[in-house]
């Protein structure tokens, strides 16, 4: 895609220029759990529908990510309305092209209800933009970053898959009949930002810096971490919406390029018992409509409640009070998965409490500000999602909240932890955070929960039935520790 091209001034009219020399079309849009479902499309289809859209099996909000359908049939696709077509918009600013896939155009799309024409609810794009578009309505914008840490395991080769087979098909052929833990890592050990490791698999390593760069999700840092073949990358910051589309995209890239040269990227929360979990962290500021940052206090506060805050401004404390407020009753969008709940335990450097402090990598919420950032680059930065959660949602709930707490004025709760404290220690005032999918969904949906005030019943009702779905297959699981503890003991 040439570096000249401004996405956000093509048209259904200069489409036909844009793609004179393509045969097919590549969309896709994202689900619940965050997953890209899409199709390849005859150019001549994509024009014909690039305006009004066209129909999508809305059975992607009635399964999940398995395709087993909802034991609780929920109200957007189920038996009763036949799984009935929604109209899939293509988003024609997201334009991009796939490098690895011969340079095949590419367009996200987003959902909407057929009766209304209104933005589907559970639409992860579309929920984004609607809480976006209300700080538009106040004049204001929001930035962000995305970090990702995922570990990486070498696909084996089966015996009962073709020799060319070498991916996370394969991975998951071999997964059927071995135990887990004999998958093995890409590296072994644990060396976080070594300069030697990514020599290993060089290829790979700078494959997917490059095909990030031309795919337009590109990544500012990219370095190994602690854990036996950890990747982290710090994604490039931008608005808001556009770094959640990036966000999407860079696991795309992961997984494709990983399937190339036989490796199986893992963004699961904690995929090895005894080691630390893949983080999701985000980065989040408010700007005006010059992109001034509206989080840096112009003149230091010296009558500050706690030092902390001396460099922060009145709506970035109104912001923070609002994320503290509201983060445990979201909490099944910021560890949305059954495992989401073995990161956030104790002494994994992952915050188990509401908490937050200047440039403390230990609480939950970390200001970032002067003294020790520029004032531009004053944000918070909301530690406690994974790398297995949906940077639509997870986005759309840490702005939500912050507005909230802007909106109504609301005042820092809870003191900051200081340098030295930890987490859930005799100093931590804030509250636990749940301990399981399970209770964080009853949270969550409970009727007088913060996420029905910012997000509504509608979505609300729809992504708690989807979380209840997924404890249901937990618990009637069998597990192998369960089998190996008891199988003769009892």
């Amino acid at each position: 895609m040439p570096d000249t091209l401004d996405t956000s001034k093509i048209t259904a009219e200069s489409l036909p220029e844009l793609l004179k020399n393509d045969k097919a079309v590549k969309v896709a849009g994202i689900d619940v759990d965050g997953v890209l479902r899409g199709k390849l499309m005859a150019k001549k289809k994509f024009l014909s529908i690039a305006q009004e859209g066209f129909g999508f099996c809305s059975v992607i909000f009635g399964w999940d990510m398995h395709d087993q359908t909802y034991f609780k049939e929920l109200s957007i696709s189920n038996k009763e309305n036949g799984y009935r077509d929604l109209i899939a918009v293509p988003d024609l600013s997201s334009f991009r092209r796939i490098p690895w896939e011969n340079n095949v155009p590419f367009f996200l799309i987003s959902f909407s209800d057929p009766d209304t024409r209104s933005s589907l609810s559970a639409c992860p794009r579309s929920l984004l933009k609607r809480t976006v578009d209300k700080l538009h309505e106040n004049g204001y914008g929001a930035m962000a970053g995305a970090e990702y840490e995922f570990y990486q395991f070498r696909a084996p080769q089966t015996h009962d898959g073709p020799d060319n087979e070498r991916n996370s098909s394969s991975t998951a052929t071999f997964l059927r009949n071995n135990p887990v833990n004999s998958l093995p890592s890409l590296t072994e050990g644990m060396f976080g930002y070594s300069i030697t490791r990514p020599v290993h698999n060089l290829d790979y390593y700078y494959g997917i810096f490059d095909a990030c760069v031309d795919f337009n999700c590109g990544i500012e840092g990219w370095h190994t971490e602690s854990g036996p073949g950890v990747f982290e990358a710090a994604l490039e910051f931008g608005e808001i919406t556009q770094m959640a589309d990036r966000a999407s995209l860079f696991k795309l890239v992961v997984k494709s390029l990983g399937s190339k040269y036989g490796i199986t990227p893992c963004f699961m929360a904690k995929p090895r018992e005894g080691l630390p979990g893949n983080s999701g962290h985000m980065h989040v500021s408010l700007v005006d409509k010059s992109g001034k940052n509206l989080f840096f206090r112009e003149t230091e506060d010296t009558e500050h409640k706690w030092q902390d805050i001396r460099h922060l401004s009145d709506i970035g404390r109104h912001f923070l009070a609002g994320l503290i407020d509201g983060l445990p009753d979201i909490m099944p969008i910021l560890a949305p998965n059954v495992n989401s709940y073995k990161r956030l335990v104790e002494n994994f450097w992952a915050p188990v409490t509401v908490s937050w402090g200047l440039e403390h990598r230990a609480a939950s919420i970390r200001l970032i500000s002067p003294p020790t950032s520029s004032p531009k680059a004053t944000r918070f930065e909301v530690r406690v999602p994974g790398a297995d959660t949906n940077p639509h949602f997870v986005l759309a709930a840490i702005l939500a909240l912050g507005w909230r707490g802007v909106d109504k004025k609301m005042e820092i709760g809870i003191p900051p932890l200081g340098k030295g404290e930890d987490v859930g220690g005799k100093q931590d005032q804030g509250v636990r955070l749940a301990k399981s999918l399970k209770e964080a969904t009853e949270r969550f949906m409970r009727k007088e929960s913060v996420a029905r005030e910012v997000f509504g019943d509608e979505f609300v009702d729809h992504f708690g039935g989807t979380r209840q779905h997924e404890i249901r297959l937990w618990d009637e699981a069998v597990t192998d520790w369960e089998v190996k503890r008891y199988i003769e003991t009892v």
